[in-house]
């Protein structure tokens, strides 16, 4: 997934294009996800390329632009706000940012390197956890990536974060997994 904010989007760009040479009708969840920048949207809505909203299923090009136009206000309100709560957040003397994060780390004269190993060394012990898990699925013929997160969901283990499996996580799980030692 690729956010709206952004200009160079490589997905969106090949998933148009391909609308395009197809003929085929460009389905996007909801139009203000697409892109909050009007001048993208009304571009998009006069490039040739069919799309439609299901959020707005009955869209047509005047409401097209008119939610464009409305998209980018509350992009511009909701950074406005952002803003201005924090600022007002700092004048009253909170803290803002990630406490462990790498800024703390550059004024402590540490820089971000003990971070990353530490972040690393967390990943390499949860592998080592999972690898007999990882040898048995695998043992059982589950060999792709998809089939691998299906039955660590399955079996409920669960990411180093505490979240679901998907292809990308076990992707990494199965790097580091294949790099332990024995």
């Amino acid at each position: 997934m690729e956010s709206g904010r952004l200009t160079d989007r490589p997905e969106l760009a090949k998933a148009l294009h391909l609308a395009k040479v197809t003929g085929s009708t460009l389905v996007i969840a909801k139009l203000d996800r697409l892109s909050r920048n009007a001048a993208f949207l009304l571009t998009l809505r006069d490039s040739g390329v069919r799309f439609a909203a299901a959020d707005m299923p009955e869209a047509n090009d005047l409401t097209v632009g008119i939610m464009a136009l409305v998209a980018e206000q509350e992009r511009n309100a909701t950074s406005r706000r952002t803003k201005e709560a924090l600022a007002v957040a700092k004048a009253r003397g909170v803290k803002l940012g990630n406490p462990n994060g790498a800024e703390a780390l550059r004024r402590a004269g540490k820089g971000t390197l003990p971070l990353r190993q530490a972040v690393a060394r967390n990943a390499d012990a949860h592998a080592a956890d999972l690898a007999p898990v990882v040898a048995d699925i695998r043992a059982a013929g589950h060999t792709s990536l998809r089939a691998i997160a299906a039955e660590l969901n399955a079996r409920g283990m669960l990411t180093r974060r505490g979240g679901r499996w998907h292809v990308s996580n076990v992707r990494n799980l199965l790097q580091r997994v294949d790099g332990l030692p024995g």
